[in-house]
């Protein structure tokens, strides 16, 4: 796929996608694929876990996607796309060489730095562990930085996990307690079975020096969250993001709106002590 994207003097503004070129294609579910980007003139992409992007693809449309990889010496950064429109379908045909505009990033992020010394319970749903990777690898590039790191990963079918290689990794080399689980028994798992909330019983915290990292489809949050404050976590220590709201990515379009929070500007990252009263519109 050749694609032509001008390249102008106004890169800066938040309209104007610059041009980024495929350097990988990595299918990780028969949904879902990773493509890894990178600028032509080796800009870094400025980015912190939890922001995203908007991506374009010319006579097709634009998308807004969580950048799923931490900022690196490479350079480079990481989508992963789940196949459901015109826009999703076309990036799973993108191959290495090929050429799509982006804009952003956008939203506020994880506050890495606040985070440092803590313990971390991080907390993916299904795609929901796309943005978490970025946080993910950020801990394990500064690993000393933080204390016990748990990870909580559960997804519908062993065909749908993600990260494969990745996940064992971090349990293996990045001092990480990765619990793996999956909603019903199935002939090729041999490992934990239950909804996600059922690894909460097993897991030991210290409330004041731990934070939850949550994120996933909408319904998990109300179960998780209420597991969250039985281990004793406030909720300011119980950080969600909302990156399933996102849209143009500058408060202009008004479909993230809730109420008086504008989740492409004001998240999409929150803590629950932010959002709880907006609930029941969430």
């Amino acid at each position: 796929m050749a694609l032509e994207l001008c390249q102008c003097d106004m890169e800066s503004d938040l309209y104007v996608p610059r041009p980024a070129q495929v350097v990988a294609v990595e299918p990780q579910t028969p949904m879902e694929t990773l493509v890894r980007f990178k600028f032509p003139d080796g800009a870094d992409l400025g980015h912190k876990p939890g922001q995203f992007v908007q991506i374009f693809i010319p006579g097709i449309g634009e998308a807004p996607i969580s950048v799923c990889s931490a900022p690196n010496a490479e350079c480079t950064f990481d989508l992963t796309v789940r196949k459901l429109g015109d826009v999703t379908g076309a990036l799973h045909r993108l191959q290495p060489g090929d050429t799509v505009g982006i804009r952003g990033p956008f939203g506020n992020g994880f506050d890495m730095e606040a985070l440092q010394g803590y313990d971390l319970v991080i907390v993916g749903g299904g795609i929901g562990l796309v943005p978490l990777r970025s946080v993910i690898q950020y801990v394990a590039d500064h690993r000393a930085d933080y204390a016990n790191v748990h990870l909580l990963y559960g997804f519908k079918s062993p065909v749908e996990q993600m990260y494969v290689d990745e996940l064992a990794q971090w349990q293996a080399d990045c001092d990480m307690d990765v619990r793996l689980t999956i909603d019903k028994p199935h002939d090729a798992w041999d490992g934990h079975v239950g909804v996600i909330t059922t690894l909460f019983p097993d897991l030991t915290i210290v409330p004041p020096r731990t934070y939850a990292l949550v994120v996933g489809p909408p319904i998990m949050y109300q179960f998780v969250i209420t597991e969250c404050r039985l281990k004793g976590l406030a909720d300011d220590h119980i950080i969600m993001s909302l990156e399933r709201r996102m849209r143009c990515g500058v408060g202009k379009c008004g479909h993230c709106q809730i109420n008086s929070k504008y989740v492409c500007m004001d998240g999409p990252v929150f803590t629950f002590s932010d959002v709880k009263h907006l609930w029941e519109a969430i």
